[in-house]
């Protein structure tokens, strides 16, 4: 034991002996990861190429003969948006399949959830594309990828199911497998949304009396 000498500390980084190489921690690699995921969303944000079909859509929404039902789907009754409310079913039950997608005997019960799943993933889209008919275009950009990431999950799990139903059931958990990738895309892009439109909220001024 030496008196005075220093104690060294590590943080996010651990270097080798004697080669001067970095470990980079698990918690760098995530930071890393989320870095490059927000300037990924950003980019996407600044994309103007889509803002045509953008505004045609917004306008078609806005358009549909949904009279009262719309401040329904709007949440205005609840006191918030109702889509993420709605998104837990289908999100729910693709999740559950998954789950039982590993699980012996769990065919039937994956199937029945895929099958719900498909269900309600329909009341919770025309929910969102009520919310986002009026978003503003930065966040109407990253809703519309959001929108074209949802097709392609029901479309995953649209195949899983036929899949499922026709006794293929390594097809059937493939597809379900791609979905849940897919899910967990959409999943981040709409929680993107969710959060810009949370800041922009906070950040308006608040309405005159």
């Amino acid at each position: 034991m030496h008196r005075g000498s220093p104690h060294s500390t590590t943080d996010s980084t651990t270097t080798t002996a004697g080669t001067g190489s970095a470990c980079t921690s698990p918690a760098a690699v995530l930071d890393t990861a989320s870095a490059g995921w927000l300037r990924a969303v950003g980019r996407l944000e600044r994309l103007t190429v889509a803002d045509p079909a953008v505004h045609a859509l917004q306008r078609a929404v806005r358009a549909l003969p949904l009279h009262g039902a719309r401040d329904l789907l709007r949440g205005r009754p609840l006191g918030h948006p109702l889509h993420p409310v709605l998104v837990q079913v289908p999100v729910g039950c693709f999740l559950s399949a998954g789950v039982m997608d590993v699980v012996p005997g769990g065919q039937p019960a994956a199937t029945t959830l895929t099958a719900v799943g498909l269900a309600g993933a329909a009341p919770a889209a025309l929910a969102g594309w009520v919310d986002w008919a009026d978003l503003p275009p930065e966040q109407a950009r990253v809703g519309l990828a959001h929108a074209v990431s949802n097709v392609a999950m029901i479309a995953c799990y649209v195949t899983s199911l036929g899949a499922r139903m026709r006794g293929r059931t390594v097809k059937g958990r493939v597809w379900s497998f791609a979905g849940l990738t897919a899910l967990a895309v959409t999943g981040a892009l709409g929680g993107h949304v969710a959060y810009r439109r949370t800041v922009a909220d906070q950040a308006a001024p608040p309405a005159g009396p």
